[in-house]
């Protein structure tokens, strides 16, 4: 049964406080258009003290085998030839935990994790990040200028963002079809509304292997769902990049799923979409925050959910 701490159901969306792998279990089979998400970035960034969140973990394998729980109960609630897309980057290892300065792929890690469990490797888009941001951010030693001029055999390039799409194999009973029209992005495309040559720029813009034309600070507002002592870092995903997904994968009234809810990100984006969103989240503070991001968020009603059972 599903472990539900506490929820809110209404006409538009359905949002569950509580560990994501036990009340995923609740939601019916091959049920969910799209899901899109950005996991706990193993143990680089810590969300909470409860030993149920992923991110609490003191090593990459320790966060791959909580992991893997979650994924095969994703692959059972996406509907046949729906898609799963997920918000990663590549992870900086320490000297003082790792035992040396370098990179770890979490995204390949996470592609595998999610082809173990029958997904197929669809798609990714690079999402480029400003390395001088970064640098001021993080203080890593290879962004640093001073290291060029020591050493340039320990620098190295920004790590960007990805965002990596898995399917689930079968018939999309549903497809997803028609122009694009609108544009969200920086730098706004110059032709006509409804034509094809406008929806034409669009996917040429969206189908570009790497998005360098995505606003990093167009993200909703995280600092009142901080608590003391408790996290180093947050790092939501940007709500164009959310809007894309759902442009390019979903259609109007489609069922969205984030089981990793957080501020509600993905929801906010889905309701203002016109779909309808399903979220879990774990930490009180991050719930209380999306409930209040949902509520304020712009969007036709739905059909009525029904919860899940408890």
């Amino acid at each position: 049964m599903a472990q539900v701490i506490e929820q809110e159901i209404t006409e538009e969306y359905a949002i569950y406080r509580g560990d994501c792998v036990d009340v995923i279990k609740g939601i019916p089979s091959d049920s969910i258009h799209y899901s899109i998400f950005s996991p706990p970035f193993a143990s680089l960034y810590t969300y909470s003290a409860s030993p149920r969140d992923m991110g609490n973990c003191s090593s990459h394998d320790d966060f791959a085998e909580h992991f893997k729980h979650l994924i095969p109960e994703l692959f059972r609630v996406i509907k046949p030839g729906r898609l799963v897309s997920f918000h990663c980057m590549l992870l900086p290892t320490t000297k003082t935990r790792d035992g040396f300065i370098g990179i770890t792929d979490f995204r390949g890690q996470l592609i595998k994790a999610f082809q173990d469990a029958g997904f197929y490797f669809h798609s990714e888009v690079v999402i480029w990040k400003d390395p001088v941001t970064a640098m001021q951010r993080t203080k890593a030693l290879g962004l640093l200028h001073k290291q060029i001029k020591k050493d340039s055999c320990m620098s190295r390039q920004g790590i960007p963002d990805y965002l990596v799409t898995m399917r689930k194999p079968g018939d999309n009973d549903e497809p997803v079809a028609g122009r694009l029209t609108e544009f969200v992005g920086e730098g706004y495309p110059e032709h006509g509304k409804e034509s094809d040559s406008r929806s034409i720029e669009i996917w040429q813009r969206y189908a570009s292997p790497v998005w360098s034309d995505i606003n990093p600070n167009e993200t909703l507002q995280h600092r009142s769902a901080r608590e003391h002592n408790d996290e180093r870092h947050i790092c939501p995903l940007q709500l164009q990049v959310i809007h894309r997904g759902l442009q390019l994968w979903t259609n109007p009234g489609d069922t969205v799923l984030s089981p990793f809810m957080g501020i509600g990100s993905e929801g906010y984006e889905s309701l203002r979409a016109d779909r309808r969103f399903v979220g879990i989240e774990l930490k009180a503070s991050y719930f209380e925050q999306a409930r209040l991001n949902l509520r304020s968020a712009n969007h036709e009603t739905m059909p009525l959910f029904a919860g899940l059972d408890q």
